[in-house]
């Protein structure tokens, strides 16, 4: 578990997560990574305020539906390759973080990217960040 989830502006949320989202994108700034696509895995989690994710019906409505985490990941994927060849992990994690902290609803944000096959003697190296929004 995380350390920032026990921060106490997240004691009254509910925590929402994607795992192992799975993509082969452009990734990588050694010159043998430049050449071809990468497989990264990608996890997420947000934090909602119970306030707006409690159904009183049963309604999907009156959640936060997760494609919100699917569309937001895929989104930032399509934005951040875009442009090319995406060198840095960090890039990628920060812009999915960011696409998510915008949502509304959205309190806080952690995101973990991991490249599973860059080394064959490792499972994986990546990244993680966590933010929390400061103002509500």
């Amino acid at each position: 578990m995380h350390p920032g989830w026990f921060d106490p502006r997240l004691a009254a949320c509910r925590r929402l997560f994607l795992r192992d989202y799975v993509a082969m994108i452009p990734i990588g700034a050694y010159a043998y990574e430049k050449d071809k696509a990468q497989q990264v895995t990608i996890q997420v989690d947000i934090f909602v305020p119970l306030q707006v994710s409690t159904p009183q019906a049963d309604q999907l409505e009156e959640v936060v539906d997760y494609g919100v985490l699917r569309d937001g990941v895929r989104d930032s994927i399509e934005k951040c390759t875009a442009q090319g060849h995406v060198h840095l992990q960090e890039t990628l994690c920060d812009a999915i973080a960011h696409t998510l902290l915008a949502h509304p609803h959205c309190r806080a944000v952690r995101v973990c990217i991991e490249k599973p096959q860059a080394y064959p003697d490792c499972a994986g190296v990546g990244v993680e960040v966590f933010h929390i929004r400061e103002t509500q």
